[in-house]
């Protein structure tokens, strides 16, 4: 490049820049200007995608508050977006919309990945957005009432652990309706998975509250709509340990927000389960369906798939009276590890007579690396290397103050 200098009259010099440099130099201005920062672009994203797990405590192998947390992992944030393991989800886009999709905004994705390769450079803190707050220990906001296992369980080692029933009574001398609800494992390592039921007084069967597996998020529904808890209830935490190859012990427990006005619609715990489950050894490709029929007019709020290590995918369909069928949920690769909750986006109308199926696919070959003996058949059980096929969802009944609750029992 050729610079000519000028000569003034005072005699100093200027340089001259040939218009080229000068349009070279504007643009690189402009990219410095529009540079991708940490504070400024990636950071509300990690508050509204991440930061929920991806904290102290929580579920994420490591927290995502700061910039110093984060710029560590850029390469694996880049793998992780790239290979479509984070955020999970895995719903097929197709079927049903759900308030807590976490699948990344349009530019979202791109915005991370422009970071990275861009050096991940932190930016001004000032453009930094306002740190969201967390109640430390919850991922519902503070519970009116917490109840806990009264004594800690130890858990051995090695071999397997009988699922255990530890009674918490309520002391409830009310009626309590409950609008968010979550349970907490006291050591996530020792605890494969939790359910808390309620247990009524005079009641025939016990009803689902809320449970804890992987992946799973605290359970919340809409203003208006609650699950009911008895008078006198105890809450019955069903327990399902796994060994790690040390001596562990746990303590969990359950936190519940109270509904803060009468409620209008009761939310009920239904399923659809298999339990005659027979996988033959080395089948890649084992299928079994479930149906549960809809006795009254309700609305369907949410669905949960659960199935053990050989789960390979798994779809909840609705079949209407008149002869329509429709798909509620498709889950294409079922993840062991993340067995959230999906919550409708709008509540879905079902008359008396529907039949909600749930049909599972099983891989029990040896291409499916969770497998833990390809040569075995499997049948139902509650161990790991057993296998389950339930489907959960919840569905909102109204209340009439004149009528006895609705109770999960008559379906």
């Amino acid at each position: 490049m050729m610079v000519i200098p000028e000569v003034t009259v005072t005699g100093t010099v200027r340089v001259l820049l040939p218009p080229s440099f000068c349009a070279l130099l504007h643009c690189a201005l402009l990219h410095a200007a529009d540079a991708v920062t940490f504070h400024k672009d990636v950071e509300p994203i990690l508050q509204n995608r991440c930061q929920s797990c991806h904290r102290p405590g929580e579920a994420g192998p490591m927290p995502l508050l700061t910039y110093q947390q984060a710029r560590p992992w850029a390469k694996a944030i880049k793998s992780a977006l790239l290979t479509g393991k984070m955020p999970p989800w895995q719903a097929d886009p197709r079927y049903g919309k759900f308030s807590n999709d976490l699948r990344l905004a349009p530019g979202e994705k791109e915005t991370l990945l422009a970071w990275v390769d861009g050096g991940a450079p932190e930016g001004s803190p000032a453009d930094a957005p306002k740190p969201r707050a967390f109640v430390e220990g919850w991922r519902i906001p503070a519970p009116d009432m917490v109840f806990e296992m009264p004594q800690p369980f130890n858990v051995p080692a090695n071999g397997a652990i009988d699922y255990q029933y530890i009674s918490v009574p309520t002391h409830f001398t009310e009626d309590k309706w409950v609008e968010a609800v979550e349970v907490r494992p006291g050591n996530r390592a020792a605890v494969h998975h939790a359910i808390v039921v309620v247990d009524s007084p005079g009641g025939n069967e016990e009803e689902y509250l809320a449970g804890y597996a992987p992946g799973m998020t605290p359970q919340s529904w809409k203003p208006g709509q609650a699950r009911l808890i008895k008078a006198g209830s105890t809450l019955v935490f069903q327990m399902h340990y796994q060994s790690a190859g040390k001596p562990m012990t746990d303590r969990s427990k359950i936190g519940l927000i109270f509904a803060k006005k009468p409620a209008t619609e009761q939310i009920v715990a239904m399923q659809a389960a298999a339990h005659w489950i027979a996988i033959p050894p080395n089948d890649p490709d084992y299928r079994i369906s479930a149906t549960e029929i809809i006795d009254q007019p309700c609305e369907l709020v949410g669905l949960r798939a659960h199935m053990h290590l050989r789960g390979k995918s798994f779809m909840f369909r609705a079949i209407y009276p008149d002869g329509r069928s429709e798909i509620l949920l498709n889950i294409p690769q079922f993840d062991f590890h993340w067995q959230p909750y999906y919550y409708l986006t709008a509540p879905k109308p079902l008359p008396r007579g529907t039949r909600i199926e749930a049909s599972a696919v099983y891989d029990n070959s040896p291409n499916n690396p969770l497998n833990p003996n390809p040569n075995a058949a499997i049948f139902w059980g509650p161990q790991t290397w057993d296998e389950m096929m339930i489907g959960w969802f919840d569905v909102a009944v109204p209340v009439h103050p004149a009528l006895p609750a609705v109770r999960n029992t008559g379906f």
